[in-house]
């Protein structure tokens, strides 16, 4: 009996030093995937070095740039300082392919960029004057990818440092939950249309739940389901997904689970657990998309122009996008883009199509003349979203020989 007692009390022991070896590399693991320091290290610092330093000259204003939104975060941007101006360029390797065949969110991105570089600008005491260079976006990008997208040249002016510009730190791209009991109220909803009444050549498209609501909801869950059945565009976004600190550290890039919308301890789970494959991924999205950024959401949005691949009026359609997300986050709101279908208008033009996306976005409009570039939710959310990586400033910036502004 007694030797029976011993044994037992020996297994015992075992599984439970089993079971803490085990508990500890579920620890250890969670750790080295940055569980416990979210938002911390080298690949998050700009944001924390604006918030600490708020630098001012032509670097500050660059470096108000470079927290810009823009797709998949893929940071497609290059900015040259000279006298008295910063150009702003595309560039060209950082795109997504077939999720972007025309390189018309890339576009938008750089938009997004040039808002806040202007924001920053003003908040210096400058005169920012845009100049932007006439440009089309074909197959593979434009054919002058080389000359700057947008030209900011600086003077003298009046020292501006609006809510909007206080919020360039604090806007964030928000991938979970909303809450549909709460509306975006009406009030809202006009001082959104004023902000895209500032920019010439853009239509504000704002649909609160009901018919035209379902209709664009549905279509943003079928296109996404197109494009997780065409496994090119889902292999191009994939390659920007960065499931694992390492790879944030290395790349400082993309989309991490961190700013993947998922609920606290799911999220852990994520990080701790082996990534899932691409189909699984994808399944995943597609879900999310119906269950949760379509169902949550109170308020659809789409940005129109009336050439959607001419290069200016993409600019001016980010520069909308980031704005409104800006003001959006002055007024306690969650936003996201969910850009499938204009994502789906270009793959089906790129491949000669039948233009079915394009015709259900002007049945939904009913306005065939404005092409939608740009599909957004809005809401409350009660989880604040987390921070995404930035490269630094030092791989983006060049300085030009005629100096740089003061």
């Amino acid at each position: 009996m007694t030797t029976t007692n011993r044994g037992r009390r020996r297994l015992l022991r075992g599984l439970g030093a089993v079971t803490l070896v085990a508990a500890g590399g579920l620890v250890w693991r969670a750790w080295d995937q940055g569980a416990f320091s979210v938002g911390e290290g080298p690949a998050y610092q700009p944001w924390h070095d604006w918030r600490a330093a708020r630098p001012e000259g032509p670097l500050a204003i660059a470096h108000a740039g470079i927290l810009a939104a823009n797709a998949h975060n893929t940071q497609p941007w290059r900015f040259r300082i000279e006298e008295q101006r910063i150009a702003l360029f595309a560039d060209a390797e950082r795109h997504l392919g077939a999720f972007d065949p025309f390189r018309r969110e890339l576009g938008l991105s750089l938009g997004c960029a040039l808002e806040n570089m202007v924001l920053a600008a003003e908040a210096q005491g400058l005169a920012a004057r845009v100049e932007l260079p006439p440009g089309r976006f074909a197959l593979g990008g434009p054919a002058d990818a080389e000359g700057p997208v947008a030209i900011l040249h600086l003077a003298p002016g009046e020292r501006r440092q609006t809510p909007l510009f206080e919020a360039v730190a604090e806007r964030r791209t928000h991938r979970g939950a909303y809450d549909p009991g709460r509306p975006v109220e009406a009030a809202l909803q006009a001082e959104m249309q004023a902000l895209a009444g500032e920019e010439p050549g853009l239509r504000l498209f704002l649909f609160e739940r009901g018919q035209a609501f379902e209709r664009l909801g549905d279509l943003l869950v079928s296109a996404t389901a197109a494009i997780v059945a065409d496994r090119q565009m889902a292999q191009d976004s994939a390659r920007w997904f960065r499931l694992d600190r390492r790879a944030v550290e290395r790349h400082r890039d993309g989309v991490t689970l961190d700013t993947a919308g998922l609920p606290p301890l799911i999220e852990v789970a994520a990080k701790i657990l082996p990534a899932p494959g691409a189909e699984e991924a994808d399944r995943q999205w597609l879900r999310a998309t119906r269950e949760v950024h379509v169902a949550t959401a109170p308020l659809l949005g789409l940005i129109a122009v009336r050439d959607l691949y001419d290069r200016p009026a993409t600019l001016r359609a980010g520069r909308l996008w980031q704005r409104l997300h800006l003001w959006a986050t002055t007024r306690g709101l969650a936003a996201q883009p969910l850009n499938m279908p204009p994502e789906r208008v270009d793959r089906e033009a790129e491949l000669g199509l039948e233009p079915r996306t394009a015709a259900a976005l002007a049945e939904i409009t009913g306005e065939a003349a404005w092409r939608p570039t740009f599909a957004f939710r809005l809401g409350r959310a009660e989880r604040p979203a987390r921070l995404s990586p930035r490269r630094p400033l030092a791989e983006v910036v060049e300085t030009g020989t005629g100096g740089v502004a003061s």
